[in-house]
């Protein structure tokens, strides 16, 4: 049940326009026939959210 309104809650933030996965910090690297992506900073947001959330339900 959590995870479902976990992924109910992010799919709100991006229909709401919040650029998740386009966070500044995020490295991206396009060349010619190549491109390279690691999200960096989304991925430290998420952990930190997951945590703070575990955190919560333990109690």
């Amino acid at each position: 049940m959590c995870f479902g309104l976990l992924i109910a809650a992010v799919g709100l933030l991006v229909w709401w326009g919040v650029p998740i996965g386009r966070l500044p910090g995020d490295i991206v690297v396009r060349r010619e026939s190549f491109s390279f992506y690691l999200p960096i900073t989304t991925s430290i947001l998420v952990s930190l959210a997951l945590t703070v959330l575990m955190a919560l339900l333990r109690r």
